[in-house]
């Protein structure tokens, strides 16, 4: 559904939901409570036990350096409000 042309504003919407400025390391994230998006929404960033979750979703991989940036994996497609 999201890829049909009319529905590109929404997809583009939710893919910088999942997208912050800067090179955040998972030892910079986890001193956070929450962080503005580049769709412009913050995201909670919570620990619990030896986990991180942003919102409700799992981070399963951290630190995947790139070229321009640093991905961490989550288990789930974070939705904005």
């Amino acid at each position: 559904m999201l890829l049909k042309p009319e529905n590109k504003n929404k997809l583009v919407q939710i893919l910088k939901y999942h997208v912050v400025s800067g090179s955040m390391k998972s030892q910079d994230v986890i001193k956070l409570d929450d962080i503005e998006t580049v769709e412009g929404s913050k995201i909670e960033i919570m620990r619990r036990n030896d986990d991180v979750l942003i919102n409700d979703a799992k981070v399963v991989m951290a630190d995947i350096y790139t070229k321009n940036g640093v991905i961490h994996v989550i288990d789930k497609v974070l939705l904005p409000k």
